[in-house]
C-alpha cells in the first residue's frame, strides 16, 4: 500500500492540514481547486453577507455540480469510446472478409489463367491436328 501524504494547504485564507494517499501535488491541486470555487462564488452580489453555513452549502453544491456534470462527461465519452471501438471491431470484420475476397479471387484469377493457358494450348493442338488433316 502507498505511503500515506500529509501537507498543508492554504484554503479559504486557513491553513490546514491535509492527509492521504495521493501525492502532495494533488492534494496542492484540491486545495487550488477549493479556492478556485470560493473565489467565483466571492465575486456573486450578496455572497459575502450570507452566513457560513449558506456559503458552505453553495461550495458543496458548486462541487457537487462540477462533479456530476464531469460524470456526465465522462459516461458521454465512455459511450463514445465503446461506440468507436465497436465500430472499428466492425471494420476489421470488414477488412478480414474484403481480404479473405482478394484471396479467393487471386486463387481464380490463377486459375482461370492456367484454364486459358491450358485452352489455348488445346486450341493449338487442335489447330495443328486440323492443318495436318487438311494438307493429306
Amino acid at each position: 500500500m502507498p505511503a500515506k501524504n500529509t501537507t498543508k494547504v492554504l484554503i479559504g485564507g486557513k491553513i490546514i492540514t491535509l492527509s492521504g494517499y495521493e501525492s502532495e501535488e494533488y492534494l496542492q491541486r484540491v486545495a487550488s481547486y477549493m479556492n478556485h470555487k470560493i473565489a467565483q462564488l466571492s465575486e456573486l452580489p450578496g455572497y459575502s453577507r450570507q452566513p457560513m453555513e449558506t456559503k458552505n452549502n453553495l461550495l458543496s453544491l458548486n462541487i457537487a455540480d462540477d462533479y456530476f456534470k464531469a460524470r456526465h462527461q465522462a459516461e458521454v465519452f465512455e459511450e463514445d469510446s465503446q461506440r468507436k471501438d465497436k465500430e472499428m471491431y466492425d471494420l476489421k470484420h470488414d477488412l478480414i472478409e474484403a481480404q479473405i475476397q482478394l484471396e479467393n479471387l487471386k486463387k481464380e484469377n490463377e486459375q482461370l489463367k492456367q484454364d486459358k493457358e491450358a485452352l489455348a494450348k488445346q486450341n493449338r493442338q487442335l489447330e495443328e491436328d486440323m492443318d495436318s488433316l487438311l494438307n493429306k
